[in-house]
């Protein structure tokens, strides 16, 4: 059986775009596409008329536009669809409970209710148990990251901490036969951070910087010998992460960053390293979630 990636769609040139770049990475990979368009008959309680049968036909129309058009462009892609009745979230995580990873559309800059999905899209990349991709649409058209350009991907902490991470972002380096330049952002801590501990193992590398590289090409190594057809760009900078990440992915095709899977008060977050690259990055950002 082929592994399978789940893409959310509304009928909106996000949702569109989201699809399109579904069906070529699914192609690169062979895998099978499931679409998914969710659509829960719900009646307002204002005094508006609403034609239960009417949207019930749009809901499916929207699903066939889609498949049509995937069929139409990538004629051997393997493909299925269904109208899943529920509200978003909940229909989107069990589709992509099994999956490989769950591509989204997103409008772009701006705040959190600017996913395609509105607030829902924050609370998929926060829950969902696979990579999830989001996909934005720029003066009306799709940025696909279908170029010539690296994948780039965000590396943090140790070699277990960041395997997941960069899992998949060699395996998407290697399907799409494209660089990869892995990011290690790290910042001078206040004095208070400081302990006769940390200054130790810094000093055995030289300093910080030294130390940062060293613990970056260890998390590599791995990977490094896993993917040998891979060529790898080692990049450690001192600086905020969101911006040195988005500074070194200003021409990728694919920026990766992680999200670390744990609950708060509030329910499961993001992460602000990811929640900045998904507002601002030009090209789309997959969040892998590890832990």
């Amino acid at each position: 059986m082929k592994r399978t990636l789940v893409v959310g769609v509304d009928g909106s040139a996000e949702s569109r775009a989201a699809a399109d770049w579904a069906a070529q990475e699914a192609m690169r990979r062979d895998m099978h596409v499931h679409v998914v368009h969710a659509w829960l008959w719900k009646p307002l309680a204002v005094p508006v008329v609403q034609d239960r049968g009417a949207e019930a036909r749009r809901a499916q129309e929207i699903l066939e536009e889609t498949e049509a058009e995937l069929i139409r462009r990538h004629p051997r892609l393997s493909l299925s669809a269904e109208v899943v009745p529920d509200v978003p979230v909940p229909a989107l995580l069990r589709a992509a409970k099994d999956a490989e990873m769950l591509v989204l559309g997103s409008r772009g800059h701006g705040a959190v209710a600017g996913f395609l999905l509105g607030s829902y899209g924050q609370q998929l990349i926060a829950s969902a148990e696979c990579p999830v991709v989001s996909v934005r649409v720029r003066h009306g058209r799709p940025v696909s990251g279908a170029g010539e350009g690296e994948v780039v991907v965000g590396q943090q902490g140790g070699v277990e901490e960041s395997a997941e991470v960069l899992r998949f972002a060699f395996e998407t380096a290697a399907a799409r036969k494209v660089p990869l330049r892995a990011v290690r952002a790290w910042s001078l801590p206040p004095v208070y951070g400081y302990s006769p501990g940390s200054l130790w193992i810094a000093d055995q590398f030289g300093g910080l910087e030294p130390f940062e590289k060293a613990a970056l090409e260890q998390a590599l190594e791995p990977w490094r010998l896993r993917h040998p057809e891979v060529e790898v760009v080692a990049h450690a900078e001192q600086g905020s992460a969101g911006h040195v990440l988005l500074s070194a992915a200003s021409d990728a095709q694919l920026l990766v960053v992680g999200r670390r899977v744990r609950e708060s008060a509030l329910g499961a977050r993001v992460g602000s390293v990811a929640h900045a690259v998904l507002h601002h990055a030009a090209c789309p950002v997959a969040v892998v979630p590890h832990h």
